[in-house]
């Protein structure tokens, strides 16, 4: 009798069974507060891990996503100053990819630090000024007072809430992220500018949330710091 051969599992089938074990031992999605971050973080665990091991696999570093998502967060800014409204809303969906992953992308490969921190709060920093300060003065130009009103509100907060907690955390506070962090503002102002007649709406959001989450700030730091007290 003639011995049967064994059956071999195809190069291609390892192969992608392979990528699939790597993918699973990627880190998911940091465990973040806030209205949407922790169920977008539990919906896209899967996809994030995915895009992880494709950038690691890319070899791209921490800092030339930071860097990268601030030139696109610039483009989408200069677009915004010049009265376009869908394609700097589309910008800003790889950009807040980016500002994601790069952080990521750092403790994946043990590179995350002081100097890396700094400059992705400093890149944070400018592209809000860059893309609301665009988005003023196209609003500005077009006799647009509340909505210009609104927008130079939502960037004074924007910047006081990441001040104050810098602040903070340089006297020894331990800081949360509060209710309304930069995911939740980047989503509120993509959806603003896409969805018609949405962008008033998305200003007064960051605007009114973003006075809530500057008031948990301030209270976060106070109890911090009096415990700090000698």
């Amino acid at each position: 009798m003639w011995p049967v051969a064994r059956r071999t599992r195809p190069r291609k089938d390892l192969r992608d069974l392979k990528i699939v074990r790597e993918i699973a031992a990627q880190p998911g999605p940091r465990d973040t507060k806030g209205l949407v971050a922790p169920t977008l973080a539990r919906a896209l665990a899967w996809p994030y891990r995915a895009v992880l091991r494709g950038l690691l696999a890319l070899r791209v570093t921490g800092d030339q996503l930071t860097l990268l998502s601030v030139v696109t967060n610039v483009a989408a800014g200069v677009t915004l100053a010049r009265g376009e409204r869908l394609l700097p809303g589309l910008l800003l969906i790889p950009a807040g990819l980016l500002d994601i992953f790069d952080g990521a992308v750092a403790r994946a490969r043990g590179t995350s630090g002081a100097r890396g921190a700094w400059l992705d709060s400093t890149g944070d920093r400018v592209s809000e000024a860059a893309v609301l300060g665009g988005l003023f003065l196209s609003l500005a130009a077009q006799g647009r007072d509340l909505e210009a009103a609104l927008c130079l509100a939502a960037l004074v907060v924007s910047l006081t809430v990441s001040f104050s907690r810098a602040q903070a955390q340089a006297l020894g506070a331990q800081m949360g992220e509060g209710i309304f962090s930069r995911l939740e503002r980047t989503v509120a102002l993509i959806l603003g500018l896409i969805v018609p007649k949405g962008l008033v709406f998305a200003l007064g959001a960051l605007v009114a949330l973003g006075a809530v989450t500057l008031c948990q700030r301030l209270v976060q730091a106070r109890r911090a710091l009096a415990r700090e007290r000698p």
